[in-house]
């Protein structure tokens, strides 16, 4: 049902109240919501792929995974207006996928001795044990994006991909390496996870009020050195210091010794 060749609406419960609707391969899922989001498609429909030939992360980076094997969808939002929708959507998105990794490993019977952590603004990461140490590697990645009429938010979760590229080993995982090798972690299963998790961080407004806080409990590298990088090229500029968590905007909260300064974009690297 997974890995077909052609569209269809899949038999997973979406709390949002919308179809989830699945192609075998596309350019990209973000694509493919936008020309749903034309066609009238609800609030809440999901549009997964088995593989996406263009796929792209946050600053236009590549998204690199094999097919079959991981989970790719985007969800169309409808608000109704840029002041409707929720604050901090992706870190709040970001929280719901760590929790549905979670729920996920449960449902495997694995027990993960550490949390799964959120590294602003967009990423998942997933502890890894490797020769004794713990090791966090980035498994998941969110993007979001709007046209003023609609919020489309692009996931990527590495699920049973256990083999990565030269350049990407010491820096991605996924959640068959985390959960072992008896383990076999699904693409629907994550999804099945993830839906109801993302619909009550972003829907239910009972967990509004407590999801900073939340956050800030699995923010990856809280408390510790950090080099946070604003501009590009001859222009950047390097803060270094002790990351503090983040504010009620949703920026990341940086202590140089001498004040804490915020930013609301840039590039989280670690020292």
């Amino acid at each position: 049902m997974w890995y077909n060749t052609y569209m269809e609406t899949l038999s997973v419960v979406n709390p949002f109240g919308a179809p989830v609707y699945y192609r075998d391969v596309v350019s990209s899922t973000m694509d493919e919501a936008r020309v749903l989001e034309k066609d009238g498609a609800p609030h809440g429909t999901v549009l997964c792929a088995g593989f996406q030939e263009h796929a792209r992360g946050s600053r236009g980076r590549k998204w690199n995974a094999e097919g079959g094997k991981n989970l790719f969808f985007t969800i169309l939002l409808r608000y109704g207006g840029f002041d409707a929708v929720p604050r901090c959507l992706t870190l709040r998105a970001g929280l719901a996928l760590s929790l549905a990794v979670e729920d996920l490993a449960g449902d495997c019977g694995v027990h993960l001795r550490y949390p799964v952590l959120v590294k602003w603004p967009n990423d998942v990461m997933i502890p890894l044990r490797k020769e004794g140490a713990v090791l966090y590697r980035k498994t998941a990645g969110i993007l979001t994006e709007g046209n003023g009429s609609a919020v489309f938010t692009g996931v990527g979760v590495n699920v049973g991909q256990r083999e990565f590229q030269e350049e990407l080993r010491d820096r991605a995982g996924s959640l068959a390496m985390a959960f072992g090798p008896s383990s076999s972690p699904s693409p629907l299963a994550m999804l099945e996870k993830t839906l109801p998790r993302l619909y009550r961080e972003i829907e239910t407004p009972s967990a509004a009020p407590s999801w900073q806080g939340r956050l800030n409990e699995r923010l990856y590298q809280k408390g510790m050195p950090v080099r946070f990088r604003t501009g590009t090229g001859d222009a950047a500029k390097i803060t270094g210091g002790v990351l503090r968590g983040t504010g009620s905007g949703g920026e990341i909260l940086i202590d140089t010794g001498e004040k804490t300064e915020s930013f609301v974009s840039g590039e989280l690297e670690l020292t």
